[in-house]
Formats: structure tokens, C-alpha cells, sequence
């Protein structure tokens, strides 16, 4: 577990690593990229590079975390991946279900594994659910999405690809919105973001604007309409 400098979190949590691309928001996967340096770097974990993996000794590190944290599950690979056993996604929400006093994001862009396992996993109030939607072509993630009984069900439309559109935001607990950074960044344009941002305030959904992206994301910052948007789910407000 590591702390994480993404602003809608505090740490990271990887018991399962690597991922293969599955839509268009993969294509500069920032993962991949930080796997290559990692591996380089000779952590044990990553000496398979990118393949998925699956790590049974980093489930119990969160037991062990006494301090209550918002954690990030699976920064660098998709717990829902094809390639992961369900009984090791089980053993995940278990230890989830166990360390109850931290909260957990779980994201992923395996919509329809996450609706043919919803039923077979424990969702404590603890476990907050989410899809990525980075173009209207994967608008139908979120209704998957919406079939499971996690308490707080969010949407990260970042990479935001073009825009999206209307959006069926019933059941929806919060929506982060970001441009893509990195090398080879794709741009976001201004109207779609403000698109989901205003749709958001009509349906009363907090908004999470984290930021334009670009190659220099601190350069071209977080501002939407000369205002900083950081709006979490009611539940910690």
C-alpha cells in the first residue's frame, strides 16, 4: 500500500497488477507506463511486467493500516480483469468487508464482468463501486454499474475522449470528470466538461474536476469556469 497523489484519494491498494487495453481510454494507459519503471526498478511485483497478476501476500495489507484511509483499489490494473480469478476478487471484498474502518474505490472498464459477479460479492457500506466512461460509446457501463448494492456507485469520465451527452445519472453518487495527461495526451475540450458538470448540478450528484491534463498537468491545472470543482459523496461531507 502506498500513499497517492491522485486528488479523489489518499492510497493505493494493488493485489492485483497489470491489465490488457479494452476501449479507447487505454491507449496511454498511465499505469503501463509506471509498470515499465517499476519493473525496471527491480520491485518484485511488477517483474512480469504488464501481464496480469495476481499478489495473495498484499491482501492482508490493509488490515494492518490502523489509520482510517480513503484507498484506491488497483491503481495499476483492473480487479475485474478477465484474467482474475472470481474466487481471488471474493477475497478482496472480504478483506474490504474485514478493514471496515477504511473506505474503498473500486474503478473499472470490465462492466459487464462486474454485473455477472455483482451478486456473488459482499458490498459493505465501505466499498464504493465505479465505472470509467471516457465517450458516449460506453455510456451502457454505467447501467451494469447500477445493478450492484454498492452504497456510493461512481463514474470516472476520465480519460473524458469527446462528448457524452445526456446521462442517465439515477443511483448515481458522484462523477469525476478529467482530461488525459501524459505523453501523447488526447485533448478535452471545455464544453464537455461542462456538459457533465451541469448535468451534475441539475441531478444534485457531486462533481470532481480534477484537472485539463495535457503533457504538464500542473501547468494546465484544475480550473473549470474559474472555479475549483472537489465535491465528494455525501457520505463523507
Amino acid at each position: 500500500m502506498a500513499l497517492s497523489k491522485i486528488e479523489w484519494t489518499e492510497a493505493t491498494w494493488n493485489p492485483v497488477t497489470g491489465c490488457t487495453k479494452t476501449s479507447p481510454g487505454c491507449a496511454n494507459c498511465y499505469a503501463e507506463r509506471m509498470t515499465r519503471r517499476l519493473k525496471a526498478m527491480g520491485q518484485h511485483n511488477y517483474r512480469k511486467g504488464f501481464k496480469v497478476a495476481t499478489h495473495p501476500a498484499m491482501l492482508d495489507y490493509p488490515l494492518g493500516w490502523r489509520k482510517p484511509r480513503m484507498i484506491f483499489v488497483n491503481s495499476m490494473g483492473d480487479l475485474f480483469h478477465e484474467n482474475v480469478p472470481v474466487s481471488f476478487i471474493q477475497r478482496v471484498f472480504k478483506v474490504m468487508e474485514s478493514a471496515h474502518w477504511h473506505t474503498y474505490q473500486v474503478l473499472t472498464k470490465r462492466a459487464e464482468r462486474l454485473f455477472d459477479l455483482a451478486t456473488e460479492l459482499p458490498w459493505p457500506d465501505n466499498v464504493w463501486m465505479g465505472v470509467t466512461v471516457e465517450d458516449k460509446e460506453h455510456l451502457y457501463r454505467i447501467d451494469s454499474l447500477r445493478t450492484t448494492k454498492a452504497k456510493v456507485k461512481f463514474i470516472s469520465f476520465e480519460p473524458l475522449l469527446g462528448q457524452i451527452g445526456k446521462v442517465d445519472l439515477t443511483d448515481i453518487d458522484w462523477a469525476i470528470v478529467g482530461g488525459e495527461s501524459g505523453p501523447g495526451a488526447r485533448p478535452m475540450q471545455p464544453e464537455w466538461a461542462r456538459e457533465l458538470r451541469d448535468q451534475c448540478i441539475k441531478n444534485k450528484v457531486p462533481f470532481f474536476f480534477k484537472q485539463w491534463g495535457g503533457f504538464n498537468n500542473k501547468k494546465a491545472g484544475k480550473i473549470l469556469d474559474g472555479k475549483i470543482w472537489m465535491r465528494m459523496p455525501e457520505v463523507l461531507e
